[in-house]
């Protein structure tokens, strides 16, 4: 075993030194005393950030903007998750799991970036192209964990359910569906933590939020303005983080 690791650490040592030599890539470039300078004074410019009363506000809307484009994506790739799930999970069918597994497979190999490009061109500018790339991407993700799930739900309750003369459907909801539900829901809730921190990110490419407000920062070398942005968006992910953590441990528990 110990050869074998050892072999996993070599190739993975070539793959790193191949990967720079391909890349042309010289860090020591990054070490000299003028790019130093260069980079301190970048990072001096970012300080103090801006916390004027009415940048303020406009950091508080995007915020909300952010939250709300995450909540409404990763609610929409829930349902659509969960739609999906049923056949992918093979309950109707092998002909109906193969396609249910390909559009979840599809929509999850795209990036929530890529997606967010798409929908920018197709629904324009604004918040509703980001919920909707989120959507699309997570459908995938939440998608394929669903079914992993009510794959591996024990089938003993449903099936005595249906021994009795419930229908199959009853069955399912109220044989298989309490079962599965509270790792459902933690499920949505990881997601949305992730959804959160990818809303903030997808304003790059126009999808609204505080990601959108720290491009435009960026783009103006207003350093300062976009130093307030990432202070908003660690706040917004820390306070996101421990409260879906909580959420989860009480579901749990």
């Amino acid at each position: 075993m110990r050869t074998v690791h050892w072999i996993v650490l070599a190739a993975l040592a070539a793959a790193a030194w191949g990967s720079f030599s391909f890349l042309s890539l010289d860090l020591g470039q990054m070490l000299t005393a003028e790019a130093r300078a260069q980079m301190w004074k970048y990072v001096v410019s970012f300080f103090p950030p801006d916390i004027s009363v009415e940048y303020l506000a406009r950091v508080g809307y995007g915020t909300l903007e952010t939250i709300a484009i995450s909540a409404i994506g990763t609610a929409l790739a829930a349902l659509l998750g969960l739609l999906l799930a049923l056949p992918a999970s093979g309950r109707f069918g092998v002909l109906a799991r193969a396609a249910a597994r390909l559009v979840l497979n599809f929509l999850r190999s795209i990036p929530e970036l890529v997606w967010a490009a798409l929908m920018v061109m197709a629904a324009g500018l604004g918040p509703f192209a980001g919920a909707l790339a989120l959507a699309l991407h997570t459908t995938g993700v939440i998608g394929r964990l669903f079914a992993e799930t009510l794959e591996n739900a024990p089938s003993e309750p449903a099936q005595a359910l249906q021994f009795s003369g419930t229908r199959s459907s009853l069955a399912f909801l109220y044989g298989t569906m309490p079962q599965v539900v509270p790792q459902l829901v933690a499920y949505s809730l990881y997601r949305w933590e992730i959804n959160i921190r990818m809303a903030a990110v997808l304003g790059v490419v126009g999808a609204g939020g505080l990601g959108q407000m720290l491009y435009f920062s960026l783009s103006l070398f207003h350093q300062q303005q976009a130093m307030t942005v990432i202070i908003a968006m660690l706040v917004l992910v820390v306070i996101v983080d421990g409260a879906s953590a909580w959420l989860r441990q009480r579901l749990g528990g």
